[in-house]
C-alpha cells in the first residue's frame, strides 16, 4: 500500500450519485465492513472503502440504516448502503510550464516544486498542475500512480514548496515508493512555528486521521472510535528568534497527509502562516519595536501560506543504488522572513 492518503477534494466529482445496496450472505459473516464493503464495489478499493465509511456528510455507507465503524463485523442479512460520488473523468495534458528540475535520468527526476502549485489535479486544479508540468517534459511516466498521478511517488501540499521524486517507469516507481515506506528515504523539512518549544528535539507519535468534523482537515485523533493512522515527526530546534518564533528541522517517518502541520499545531506550536491549523496570529507587541513589529507582520502577509518546505531528500537511485542527497534553499518569502528575523536579532 502507498504510504501516503488521497485527500477529500481529489476525486474529480459531478453532483450525480451512485446508489448501492447488499444484504450480507454467509460468505461475507464476521467480515470487517471495510473488507466487505471493498468486496462488495468490485471497482474500489479497500482505502476508498474506508474512505466512504469515514464520511460524516450525506454521502458514504450505513449498515441498517445505521453508521459503523471500518472494524465492524458484519452480520447474517445485514442491509449495507452505498451512496458514494460518481466521479468523472478527467482529461490530463501536457502544458509547458517551467520546472526547477534538480536531478534528471532515465529512471526517475527530482522537482524542487514552487509554493501555490498543486502536485496532481483535484476538483478546481484541474490544468497547472506538477503532472500536467512534467508530463510536458517527459511523455512517459509510471502509471503505478494512477492515471491522474502518473510517476508521483509522494506528495507534497499546494502551499508546501520543495523537493519531490517523480519515477519515470514502473520500476523505478516501486523502488523509491519502497524506500518511503521502510524510511530508507530522508525527507526533511524546515518550518517556522510559533513560540519557543521546551524541547530541543521532539519525537511526536501520534496517530492522524481525517477531522471528524471538517473533513477537509487532519487531526491527531487517540480515540478509538475514529479512523487514524500511526504518524511519526522528529523536530530538531535550529533556532529561536525574539522569542516568538523557531526554526525548526522537520524529519518524517511517515507520510500522512499535512503530517507536520496537524503535529506541530498538536504540540502547541503551529507552523506560521498556517491557515487550516492555527497559524495565523498577531506578531506579539512586545516582540519588536513598532517599526520592526510593522515589518515582520508584512513578511509574513507575504508568504501566502505556511512557512513550510521540503529542504533535504535523500535515497538510493532505483538502479544503481548509488545514494544521492539534494537540497534546496528556501523560496524567497520564506528566507526573506528568516533574513528579516535574523537581522532583527
Amino acid at each position: 500500500m502507498s504510504d501516503w492518503e488521497i485527500e477529500d477534494g481529489e476525486e474529480a466529482l459531478n453532483p450525480e450519485v451512485q446508489t448501492s445496496q447488499f444484504l450480507v450472505g454467509e460468505e461475507l459473516v464476521g467480515q470487517r465492513l471495510d473488507i466487505v464493503v471493498a468486496v462488495l464495489l468490485p471497482d474500489a478499493s479497500r482505502s476508498e472503502a474506508k474512505r466512504l465509511i469515514d464520511l460524516s456528510d450525506e454521502m458514504g455507507v450505513w449498515v441498517n440504516s445505521r453508521r459503523e465503524k471500518g472494524s465492524y463485523k458484519a452480520r447474517l442479512g445485514d442491509l449495507i448502503q452505498v451512496l458514494r460520488p460518481q466521479a468523472r473523468e478527467v482529461l490530463l495534458l501536457p502544458e509547458a510550464i517551467p520546472l526547477d528540475i534538480r536531478y534528471e535520468d532515465g529512471d526517475m527526476l527530482v522537482i524542487n516544486k514552487p509554493k501555490g502549485m498543486v502536485v496532481h489535479p483535484a476538483p478546481g486544479a484541474e490544468s497547472g498542475t506538477l503532472v500536467n508540468a512534467v508530463l510536458a517534459h517527459a511523455k512517459d511516466l509510471s502509471g503505478i500512480g494512477g492515471e491522474r498521478r502518473p510517476g508521483i511517488v509522494h506528495r507534497l501540499d499546494k502551499d508546501t514548496s520543495g523537493l519531490i521524486m517523480v519515477a519515470k517507469n514502473d520500476n523505478a516507481h516501486r523502488a523509491l515508493q519502497a524506500q518511503i515506506q521502510s524510511r530508507n528515504a530522508e525527507r526533511k523539512y524546515l518550518a517556522l512555528i510559533w513560540g519557543v518549544p521546551k524541547f530541543q528535539h521532539a519525537n511526536i507519535d501520534a496517530p492522524i486521521g481525517r477531522h471528524p468534523v471538517d473533513r477537509k482537515r487532519m487531526a491527531v485523533l487517540t480515540d478509538g472510535k475514529y479512523t487514524s493512522r500511526t504518524a511519526r515527526t522528529e523536530l530538531f530546534v535550529q533556532k529561536v528568534f525574539a522569542d516568538t518564533f523557531t526554526l525548526v528541522e522537520a524529519k518524517l517517518h511517515t507520510g500522512r497527509t499535512h503530517q507536520i502541520r496537524v503535529h506541530a499545531s498538536f504540540a502547541g506550536h503551529p507552523v506560521v502562516g498556517d491557515v487550516a491549523y492555527g497559524g495565523i496570529r498577531k506578531v506579539p507587541a512586545t516582540a519588536f519595536t513598532s517599526a520592526h513589529h510593522a515589518k515582520v507582520t508584512r513578511a509574513i502577509e507575504m508568504l501566502q501560506g505556511q512557512a513550510l518546505h521540503a529542504w533535504s531528500l535523500a535515497f538510493d537511485h532505483p538502479t544503481t543504488g548509488e545514494r544521492l542527497h539534494f537540497t534546496s534553499a528556501p523560496p524567497e518569502p520564506f528566507q526573506a522572513l528568516l533574513d528579516l528575523l535574523e537581522l532583527l536579532e
